[in-house]
């Protein structure tokens, strides 16, 4: 008998919309000791199915139909009352952003001693000792000063170990884990998939892993199911799927995972040099109430240079100081030393007047679209406001900002929507849109496809290529994902701990890497055995 057994299940959407099921006869299981991966694009009913399991459904999605058996008890007629009672006990859940899946006016100890205390008869010196044996099996280092803090002392990756020992706390048949790696750089990705793995051989549970990363895939899958629009279109052993898929729409998804294998690009080595930073550093003070400012070298030293035309990668581990240099290089904070020099222009201590007529030249593209959007303000609004603030007459902007939308692939008629109307993808293609507006010389693209699921991933990194090729932009590119980096980045910069610890081109660095940092990033990306890109 499988762990879990889901059979004909269906999801009913409300009423109004493009689909009518988010979820429709879906049926598979997962055995004791199984991993399997749930794969598909954004929208596809992955965690809907998930949340379908663990009862955590919102009241406008209805199961309609099929069965959902947890170690052979029916969960679509159990009482609300028995569901609470199986979650944390029976079956688990691992969520996709610890920082809003943990409590932020609860400490880690105490949001693990909630599990406890909600479903056992633990005294309080028992549920203390388990809390401590769980950080410590997870890997956490100090077990009992990390009972005593807070999720926003915690790194991403501590922060997700935590939601995972909340997971464990009472060794559950089943493990739901969705997208729990995604916002984490690749060792420490690397690391937290090699704990799952770990936790589960030693506990003996069944696994089911949602995600739409194929390198994840790779490492960790004993079975794939793969999801399209809320179907189930195929479901097979993992080589047998990642080596000879049998659905087109699988097949779709694997051309578009970017390959290890660095892109051949042409770029004049006479071009002119757009951006040269020189010895840039930034330095923060943490000060306390009690004891002297301690100093933090975000970036120390940082000299390098993009030519126009080139994509310039800085990849490295959260906190190593990427964002920070993006930050100076942009002057959306001041340096703490260093020169950079923009088109023969020192900006890094330009007056904030001085600053004002480069800032068209510089244009920056973030992590998250939708936060980086207005939620109050239309798309053309948007895209338009810098043209106005240098002065462009509000006909001549929207003007431009109709060429922009067609050159990102999307409507002009669209220009009067808001950013909620639009997908994660199209989002992302508004805002390269506004970025191109003022016609900058430099763009700085921080992350900017992280978020994105494999597919339109592929099609928002084709766009920057083309918007690289036709305008001659110079861009810097920063990411975590190295199989991003060697599609898409002419030079590579290696950050740790602030610095650039290796810096040449892309193929270089990946035949030959020569610092024990960078042999370690690639060294952890997930897949590496398997070659993408090609199905």
């Amino acid at each position: 008998m499988s762990t879990l057994e889901l059979a004909n299940l269906t999801v009913r959407l409300p009423p109004g919309g493009d689909r009518v099921d988010a979820v429709c006869g879906v049926s598979f299981g997962v055995e004791r000791g199984e991993l399997v991966c749930l794969v598909g694009e954004s929208g596809s009913g992955k965690t809907v199915i998930a949340h379908a399991i663990m009862g955590l459904l919102p009241k406008t999605l209805l199961i309609a139909s099929g069965t959902v058996r947890l170690e052979g008890e029916e969960l679509t007629r159990v009482s609300a009352a028995r569901r609470r009672r199986l979650r944390g006990s029976r079956m688990a859940m691992i969520f996709q952003e610890p920082m809003t899946a943990l409590n932020p006016v609860m400490t880690c100890g105490a949001q693990i001693d909630e599990v406890l205390r909600t479903h056992t008869r633990m005294a309080d010196a028992e549920r203390r000792a388990r809390a401590a044996a769980l950080m410590r099996e997870v890997a956490l280092p100090e077990p009992q000063r990390m009972l005593g803090a807070y999720p926003h002392q915690l790194s991403g990756g501590q922060r997700q170990r935590v939601g995972i020992a909340i997971a464990l706390a009472l060794e559950p048949a089943l493990l739901i884990a969705d997208e729990p790696t995604t916002a984490l750089d690749v060792t420490t990705q690397a690391q937290i998939l090699r704990l799952i793995v770990e936790l589960q051989r030693r506990h003996g549970m069944a696994v089911l892993f949602v995600t739409h990363d194929f390198g994840v895939v790779a490492e960790i899958a004993h079975r794939i199911a793969v999801l399209r629009e809320g179907c189930l279109v195929e479901v097979g052993a993992k080589d047998d799927v990642l080596t000879r898929p049998q659905h087109d729409y699988t097949k779709m998804l694997m051309r578009a995972v970017p390959t290890l294998k660095p892109r051949a690009r042409a770029v004049r080595a006479d071009a002119p040099v757009v951006l040269a930073t020189r010895e840039l550093s930034k330095t923060y003070v943490e000060r306390g109430w009690l004891r002297p400012g301690r100093e933090v070298r975000a970036a120390s030293d940082v000299t390098l240079e993009v030519r126009k035309g080139q994509t310039l990668g800085i990849v490295g581990e959260s906190g190593s100081g990427k964002t920070t240099l993006a930050r100076c290089i942009a002057r959306l904070i001041e340096p703490t030393r260093g020169e950079v020099r923009l088109g023969g222009v020192d900006l890094a201590h330009l007056e904030r007047r001085e600053l004002r007529s480069l800032r068209r030249r510089v244009q920056v593209v973030f992590q998250d679209p939708y936060r980086s959007l207005n939620p109050r303000r239309s798309v053309g609004a948007a895209i338009i406001e810098g043209q106005l603030n240098y002065g462009v007459p509000r006909a001549e902007a929207l003007q431009q900002a109709r060429r922009l939308m067609e050159l990102v692939r999307l409507d002009p008629a669209a220009l009067g929507r808001y950013p909620h109307q639009f997908s994660g993808g199209q989002r992302q293609r508004i805002c390269i849109a506004r970025a191109l507006a003022l016609e900058p010389a430099l763009l700085v693209a921080d992350e900017p496809v992280s978020a994105l699921d494999v597919s339109v991933q592929a099609q928002v990194l084709a766009l920057l290529e083309e918007i690289r090729t036709r305008l001659e932009l110079a861009m810097v590119f920063i990411t975590h994902d190295l199989r991003v980096a060697a599609q898409v980045c002419d030079q590579l910069a290696v950050m740790q701990a602030g610095r650039i610890v290796e810096y040449g081109p892309t193929a270089q660095l990946f035949a030959q890497p020569r610092h024990p940092y960078t042999q370690a990033l690639l060294a952890a990306a997930p897949g590496r055995n398997y070659v993408f890109g090609t199905k």
